[in-house]
């Protein structure tokens, strides 16, 4: 596989396909509120931040896309709202005319059937090269463990720091941005925000939702806090903030 990763910005023919590619994403993931602030606009107002991989064998047919986001913020270390802090911080910032100072990976999706091909690790290389273009000394990602699903019961404190013989990340994903030269910073132990009436999870999930307490959700890090009687569930995922130095 011969792999073209550009910007949208020059190659804006896929901005009408670019969210219609094979992936593995669950439901419950793409109701996230915050993400509206990004995903609807992205095409329009950040496409030299979204990268666009396909090809040269099947040119024309997304293989990857990768989204960042310029975004600010005070202090020293990144924000605990992580994936949802990013998209509200760096909204506010184009709205109000301030000058970002940070740039973060929002997402890296491969297309479903081209998992395992060694693709990802690519696109996290692309995005390294393309925050420098914009002028970035460092790409912030606050990162969604892959194999953490396996274990929501574990803190993510525990699950993060995790590391094998070779002293890598225990985690597929964290060992992918270690290998590049990305090092883990923190936890963000609110970095997505999905709420929902019991209705709207029981669609996103095929579950009843019918007992109060948490709930297992398939591919969710953590369970799913739910409230029968009040008919609403919250899921608050933790991600962990890598960052990965330009300089």
């Amino acid at each position: 596989m011969t792999l073209r990763i550009t910007t949208l910005a020059e190659r804006p023919e896929f901005a009408s396909t670019l969210w219609d590619m094979e992936n593995s994403w669950q439901e419950f993931m793409l109701n996230d509120p915050l993400a509206d602030f990004f995903y609807d606009v992205a095409a329009r107002m950040y496409p030299e931040y979204v990268l666009v991989a396909d090809d040269d064998g099947e040119p024309g047919r997304l293989v990857a896309r990768g989204c960042t986001m310029p975004f600010t913020f005070d202090g020293a270390e990144p924000p605990d709202d992580g994936w949802d802090g990013v998209i509200r911080r760096g909204r506010l910032a184009r709205d109000r005319g301030t000058r970002p100072d940070r740039i973060s990976a929002l997402e890296i999706t491969v297309r479903r059937d081209l998992l395992g091909h060694g693709i990802s690790s690519r696109m996290v290389l692309a995005m390294r090269d393309n925050a420098v273009r914009l002028g970035f000394d460092e790409l912030l990602a606050p990162v969604r463990p892959n194999q953490k699903h396996l274990e929501p019961h574990t803190p993510m404190s525990e699950y993060a720091f995790r590391t094998r013989a070779d002293g890598l990340p225990h985690d597929a994903w964290l060992r992918v941005h270690a290998r590049v030269g990305g090092k883990i910073v923190k936890v963000a132990p609110r970095s997505m925000v999905v709420p929902g009436t019991l209705e709207e999870w029981r669609s996103w999930t095929g579950l009843p939702f019918d007992r109060s307490g948490e709930i297992e959700v398939p591919g969710a890090l953590s369970p799913v806090h739910c409230e029968v009687e009040r008919d609403y569930a919250v899921y608050v995922e933790p991600n962990v903030w890598v960052s990965h130095p330009l300089g």
